[in-house]
C-alpha cells in the first residue's frame, strides 16, 4: 500500500527537482530543442527563437554550459563567430524531451486546439 502520510508528502525526488530547476526556466526548452538538430551559431539561435533577447539567450546558454549540457565553440574567423552544441549528456535528453512533446500534444490544449 502506498505511504500517504505527512512524510511522504514532504519527500521530493531530487533528480526531478534538479531537472525542473533548469528546464522550468523560460526559454531553456526551446534552446535545447534547436540545438538537438545541429550546432548553431549564436545569431542563428537567436533568430530561431522569436522573442528571446540576446541577454536572456546568453544567460540560458551559460546555465546550460555550467550544467554540462552545452558546449561553446569559438571560430576565430574573421569574423569571430560563436557556436553552441549539445554535449553527450545534453544529446542524451532527446528521447525524454521528445516523449514530453508527444505527451503535450496529446494532453495539453494550446493555440488552435480545444
Amino acid at each position: 500500500m502506498a505511504d500517504h502520510g505527512e512524510q511522504a508528502c514532504r519527500r521530493v525526488d531530487v533528480g526531478i527537482t534538479r531537472v525542473f530547476e533548469l528546464f522550468g526556466k523560460r526559454w531553456t526548452g526551446p534552446i535545447v530543442s534547436v540545438l538537438m538538430r545541429q550546432t548553431v551559431h549564436f545569431a542563428d539561435l537567436r533568430r530561431a527563437i522569436p522573442g528571446i533577447s540576446e541577454r536572456m539567450l546568453s544567460d540560458r546558454l551559460a546555465e546550460l554550459g555550467a550544467a554540462g549540457l552545452v558546449v561553446r565553440e569559438v571560430d576565430e574567423g574573421p569574423p569571430l563567430r560563436v557556436a553552441y552544441r549539445l554535449t553527450e549528456a545534453g544529446a542524451a535528453m532527446e528521447p525524454a524531451l521528445k516523449e514530453l512533446g508527444q505527451w503535450a500534444d496529446a494532453h495539453l490544449s494550446g493555440p488552435g486546439r480545444c
